[in-house]
């Protein structure tokens, strides 16, 4: 099994970038599965059910989020119906919507489990402790789980990759919208990589006019961060995955630029 994972969706930018672009690298690299993290594709912060609808349509068949999942409130009018649509699984019990899900394509099926970090992030539930139990339940169904965690500390990513090596397919960083040059197969055969990346506006700061983001770092005063335009690039990687034991063969990194 052939996945693609694509690393932050920014705004209508990024929503561009994937049209141009992932029909090319799906047939480009086989792709059986896309997976995307798209909790900034609505105006480069959260979620629209009308932007969900895009990005299904475009063909990404499961879609992660973050810190920023609520951002549009429209996205609670859907969150709890939408098959493939995750929230991070260890926020506060009860929160709208589930953490977890099983993603079947023809005969394929894919575990998908969004988790969300907490060093320099809000205080939420554990997400090494929630991993492991949403995990046992995913095996009894496939024994292909990808995990995105999206977090701000690399130590916190890793030690997470560490600590679930062997028990899923891959775990993926998002959140930081830098791409790492740190894939690997870990020792007992999980793919990972520290960030993914952004798909959208990189002559930018993290998808925002530099303008403005430089101009914040010199005056600490708030200023309306507006979302960048030029240099739009998608990027991703591609996760090789035996289908029978979950063990990943090979994860390559992505960076293709829209023309």
């Amino acid at each position: 099994m052939k996945v693609l994972f694509i690393g932050d969706i920014v705004g209508k930018p990024g929503r561009d970038t994937i049209r141009g672009l992932l029909p090319k690298i799906k047939k480009q690299h086989r792709i059986d599965l896309v997976i995307a993290n798209a909790e900034n594709a609505a105006g480069g912060s959260g979620l629209t059910p009308k932007v969900i609808s895009e990005l299904f349509e475009l063909g990404i068949d499961g879609i992660t989020s973050g810190d920023h999942i609520w951002k549009r409130r429209e996205v609670l009018d859907i969150i709890d119906i939408t098959p493939g649509l995750l929230r991070p699984a260890n926020l506060a019990k009860g929160s709208p919507g589930k953490g977890h899900c099983i993603i079947q394509k023809g005969e394929l099926k894919l575990g998908l489990v969004n988790l969300q970090g907490r060093v320099f992030m809000q205080a939420i539930e554990c997400p090494f402790r929630t991993a492991k139990e949403i995990i046992q339940d995913l095996k009894k169904e496939t024994a292909v789980i990808i995990v995105d965690i999206h977090a701000e500390a690399t130590s916190e990513k890793i030690a997470l990759g560490y600590f679930l090596d062997g028990e899923v397919s891959a775990v993926l960083g998002t959140h930081t919208h830098i791409q790492t040059a740190d894939e690997k197969i870990l020792p007992k055969g999980s793919a990972y990589i520290t960030d993914v990346g952004m798909t959208g506006p990189c002559d930018s700061v993290i998808g925002r006019r530099k303008e403005e983001i430089i101009e914040r770092f010199l005056t600490g005063m708030p200023t309306r961060f507006e979302l960048a335009e030029g240099d739009l690039q998608l990027h991703a990687v591609v996760i090789e995955i035996d289908a029978k034991t979950g063990k990943a063969l090979s994860i390559e990194r992505i960076r293709e630029k829209l023309s």
